[in-house]
């Protein structure tokens, strides 16, 4: 092979969206890759500072159960209808983000109306109403990951 076939080759790979390409001809071998590694970061957090006068066991015991009370807190100081996220994703108010959002508090929605979006593996999943309800609070904030189940909205049934 030549390198007029080779950069052909080349031109052919880039105009594409391949990101790796392999070819063997008798002994000739040829490996095309485009990119770079995605990088892995990691962080550590560190270590809460410890102080003479306290027991060792309090300060890692109290934020623990400061930080379980509140997320308990809302979910069962909230009436109505929940509903949650179907998938584990990243949750989007609005279409784009110069956009209005979807729905808003005290908004009436009808039964197929589009409320958010989860984003999950570059796909966007619409989150539309199974009901006829008011918007009574938006539980999530925009672009903030969920989990699946989690609540993204109270509604009062209508």
């Amino acid at each position: 092979m030549d390198i007029k076939d080779i950069k052909l080759l080349i031109k052919a790979v880039t105009e594409t969206d391949i990101t790796e390409f392999e070819m063997e001809s008798g002994e000739e071998r040829i490996y095309l890759k485009r990119g770079h590694e995605p990088q892995v970061v990691q962080y550590q957090a560190a270590p809460a500072p410890v102080f003479a006068s306290a027991p060792a066991v309090a300060p890692a015991a109290a934020p623990a159960a400061a930080a379980a009370a509140p997320a308990a807190a809302p979910a069962a100081d909230e009436k109505g209808e929940r509903i949650t996220s179907p998938i584990v994703g990243t949750f989007y108010r609005a279409p784009a983000p110069d956009a209005a959002p979807f729905v808003e508090v005290g908004q009436i929605v009808e039964k197929g109306q589009v409320l958010c979006i989860v984003e999950a593996m570059k796909l966007m999943n619409e989150i539309e109403a199974e009901f006829k309800c008011k918007i009574v609070k938006i539980c999530r904030e925009n672009a903030e990951p969920v989990e699946y189940g989690d609540t993204l909205f109270i509604v009062e049934k209508l």
